[in-house]
């Protein structure tokens, strides 16, 4: 039950923030919001302050959420509208308007990733300290007298606050000798290590050659908590990442270099939400940062139906001068409505399969 709810929280929080920023800069830009809705389907509640003014809805379908403008569906373009509500209609605004109103909700869901991580960082998080909790036989990091126990302070001469610092060193030296500071019982010292090029299997599933020294981290964390200025570098740094890494594996699935059985559904993010719930609220932060930075990126894609399919026609109308042909649309939207339905059930049927795999 719990894992249910922290669903729908997370859900619930990035839907509205998506279609909060469709329907600020909507408002922005003089353009009238009919329906304010999360969720599809039937409305079970509805609040709306008086005549010509926007409908919030809560709707019963809760994978999602739209924003409804004057003039933007077929429907409304059929019955005539006043002087008045043309000015206001979402078809009669300048191309870069409408861009500006499509791009705001995968805006918001960066700046919203940006901000929770920021939250998250002032808030506190465990960092695991740069101790050496375990030494591969044979390794560079063996062979050049490094033991468990010791503390990294330093690598060329560049402080080592915390265990991902030390690993992405490691990593970006290209093989070349690396010169450790350590703090030991004994005292400090002086290691210099050449790491060792290894193939190893990344986050996609893929063989890449690595450099690696041979060593593990330990179980000693610490707690930490960021002020402002550091929490905004921080925050900055982790959505840049995060965006990488998501962008990456986006590619890597259209052009297959990774297996489509990695994509997931609603129910693995239920099960995400629940667990990462339990382990604290910056961990919850993190994860809803992961998850809205994917939402952004994934409504961004060229695909009829989703905002980044209605940039697309935008662009070209900014280009040529003129809107693509509502036949093209028409055929478009249809063709990628199918493709998300295919989308979603090819995602549901993974999450089905991870949560009740077959009998061998």
């Amino acid at each position: 039950m719990n894992t249910v709810m922290w669903a729908l929280v997370v859900l619930g929080v990035l839907i509205f923030v998506h279609e909060l920023g469709h329907f600020l800069v909507a408002r922005l830009v003089g353009v009238r919001v009919l329906v304010f809705s999360l969720g599809f389907g039937p409305r079970i509640a509805h609040w709306c302050r008086g005549e010509g003014e926007t409908e919030y809805r809560l709707s019963a379908v809760p994978l999602g959420g739209y924003v409804k403008m004057l003039g933007e569906s077929d429907e409304e373009d059929e019955a005539p509208l006043s002087a008045e509500e043309a000015r206001h209609s979402f078809a009669t605004q300048k191309v870069w308007s409408r861009i500006a109103i499509v791009f705001a909700g995968p805006g918001f869901n960066f700046i919203f990733a940006f901000a929770v991580l920021v939250l998250a960082f002032m808030l506190g998080v465990g960092e695991v300290l740069p101790v050496v909790g375990s030494v591969n036989k044979g390794m560079p990091a063996e062979q050049a007298g490094m033991r468990v126990g010791d503390r990294v302070v330093a690598i060329n001469d560049h402080p080592v606050p915390r265990w991902e610092v030390l690993s992405q060193t490691i990593k970006q030296s290209d093989g070349l000798p690396l010169r450790f500071t350590i703090e030991r019982a004994e005292g400090p010292l002086l290691l210099t290590i050449q790491p060792k090029v290894q193939e190893m299997t990344n986050i996609f599933g893929e063989t890449v050659r690595t450099p690696l020294i041979g060593i593990g981290p330990g179980s000693t964390t610490e707690f930490v908590t960021y002020g402002l200025w550091d929490a905004l570098a921080r925050g900055a740094e982790q959505s840049w990442r995060m965006t990488e890494m998501i962008v990456t594996g986006v590619w890597k699935l259209l052009t297959r270099a990774i297996p489509a059985d990695q994509i997931g559904g609603p129910l693995m993010i239920a099960e995400m939400a629940g667990k990462t719930a339990e382990q604290g609220v910056s961990s919850l932060l993190f994860f809803m940062a992961l998850i809205s930075i994917n939402l952004g990126i994934l409504n961004l894609l060229p695909i009829p139906v989703l905002d980044g399919g209605h940039l697309f026609f935008f662009f070209i109308e900014a280009i040529k001068g003129s809107p693509v042909s509502e036949t093209v649309r028409l055929h478009a939207n249809r063709v990628g409505m199918f493709s998300l339905v295919l989308l979603m059930a090819w995602a549901m049927k993974n999450d089905l399969t991870r949560l009740f795999p077959l009998s061998p």
